[in-house]
């Protein structure tokens, strides 16, 4: 088993338990590889500047001398910098300690991820991140004479060989994004089938149990283990039991702190999900002393994304591990927060009640009348609305709907191509199909306005009406707009 000795780094500001905590986190990501922290140091920085002194790289390497000697020659020793390092802090390190292999923070969690991909587009996702964060950090192999071809005359230098393996890096990289592309535009037409669907994304630190209440929330045998990044891939059920419409929960992948902006980069569409949420459920492990840290980091990775505006609610899981006094605290400082146990079934039940609340609130009333020749579009509606009556007419079906709006905007589009009104008679029998009898005053339009057909008619009792048809598409649009107010503000 390779072991590491791991050094830590304090910076002004940084207090040692939070120091301890990154350290414990660090040999957690180093256990899913199995790296076995064998020492550990910590490097306490008078300032901003992240240089090692000579004093601790000298202390550094007596302490892999001394750990050295305790274990095999053939065992792996590495030095892991619980930090981002630099390209050029890196070759630092590897000339001043030539006898240790030297890896970052990073560099840890992309191992991990490369560890724990299991679909195609996640390990070319973690493919591509990797041979991103490498491109910098290539160095001249002297084994291979310094440089390659080109050197038969003059001016002719040739090529080092450190530019002959970026520039093979590169193509790879091409060639990757390439296949990519092409799994994600399937993706795309996945994602776009569900874009009017209520939506809710489970997001937040890895291991705070999002897979966990995954499967509370819809009964789907997702992955549930207790490790860091069991999740990578994006995964989509509907909340069970099923709702009208349906409500779809997405469990996407874990964050942490000091998450290599190579893997944001390039999970950036995966993570599409959490964007094109209209609800995110940040889960928060309440029993992790570190929780307002991990809040601040998902809260953080969410705006990195393009997630920041998205309405949330958070979740404070694992709370049957800490005491009343601690859910009192947790309840004062954050009251709107759900406080819940994945795997008790009643906070399960509170959870979707939450859920089909939120959704509810941002869904409205309306009618839709669908012709006949535009039937293909009732399975859709039935799918995507909650249908509170349906009749069906000569000419097609009266819906009553309760959807979202942008849902709404969408059918009202798809409906207003059907062929224009082009008499009185026939705007009157529309009329008619909705209950109102009323009798044309005129044998054809007034045709004065510029934006509407207008029909001058009476009713039964007497009662003048004006019955108009748009002239255009677009004004069909501001007409649907001018409708829905007409009825929120009628007595």
């Amino acid at each position: 088993m390779p072991r590491a000795l791991v050094l830590g780094r304090q910076f002004p500001g940084d207090t040692d338990a939070s120091v301890h905590t990154a350290l414990e986190e660090l040999e957690n990501l180093l256990a899913q590889l199995e790296i076995r922290v064998v020492a550990t140091l910590i490097q306490r920085h008078r300032s901003a500047d992240p240089t090692l002194g000579e004093g601790k790289l000298a202390e550094i390497a007596a302490r892999i001398a001394e750990v050295r000697g305790d274990a095999p020659e053939e065992e792996e020793l590495l030095l892991v910098v619980d930090d981002a390092l630099s390209p050029v802090q890196l070759r630092a390190l590897e000339d001043a300690l030539p006898d240790v292999a030297v890896i970052d923070r990073a560099s840890v969690i992309l191992r991990i991820f490369e560890s724990h991909a299991r679909t195609r587009v996640a390990r070319l996702e973690v493919e591509i991140a990797a041979l991103e964060h490498a491109l910098p950090r290539v160095r001249e192999d002297r084994s291979l004479g310094g440089r390659e071809g080109g050197g038969g005359g003059r001016g002719e230098r040739g090529h080092s060989n450190v530019t002959l393996k970026k520039q093979e890096l590169r193509e790879r990289i091409a060639g990757l994004r390439r296949e990519l592309a092409s799994l994600r535009a399937a993706e795309e037409t996945q994602r776009a089938r569900r874009k009017d669907l209520p939506r809710a994304a489970l997001v937040g630190y890895t291991n705070a149990g999002k897979s966990s209440l995954m499967r509370a929330l819809t009964g789907s045998e997702v992955l549930v283990e207790d490790r860091l990044f069991a999740t990578l891939d994006t995964t989509v059920r509907a909340l069970s039991p099923e709702t009208a419409p349906r409500i779809l929960v997405s469990d996407t992948v874990g964050f942490i702190r000091e998450l290599p902006h190579e893997l944001v980069a390039s999970f950036h569409a995966t993570l599409a999900e959490a964007r094109d949420a209209g609800l995110l459920l940040v889960v928060v492990d309440a029993s992790d002393p570190q929780w307002r840290t991990q809040l601040a980091v998902t809260r953080e990775a969410l705006a990195t994304i393009g997630a920041g505006a998205v309405p949330s609610r958070v979740l404070l899981n694992k709370i049957d591990r800490v005491d009343a006094a601690t859910r009192a605290a947790l309840a004062e400082e954050l009251p709107a927060a759900l406080q819940i146990c994945a795997h008790a079934p009643e906070d399960g039940a509170r959870l979707r009640a939450a859920l089909i609340e939120a959704f509810d609130a941002a869904q409205v009333d309306d009618a839709l009348e669908v012709p006949f020749t535009e039937g293909h579009l009732l399975g859709e509606i039935h799918a995507h609305a909650r249908v509170l009556a349906e009749t069906y007419t000569e000419a097609g079906a009266l819906l009553r709907v309760r959807a979202l709006p942008a849902a709404l905007e969408r059918w009202r589009g798809l409906l207003s191509t059907v062929r224009p009104i082009t008499s009185p008679e026939e705007l009157l029998a529309v009329i008619r199909r909705h209950g109102l009898e009323l009798q044309a005053e005129d044998a054809d339009f007034d045709r004065t306005g510029l934006d509407f057909l207008v029909v001058h008619a009476r009713d039964e009792a007497g009662t003048p009406w004006i019955v108009r048809t748009p002239r255009r598409p677009d004004v069909t649009a501001s007409a649907y707009v001018e409708a829905r107010v007409l009825r929120l503000v009628r007595p």
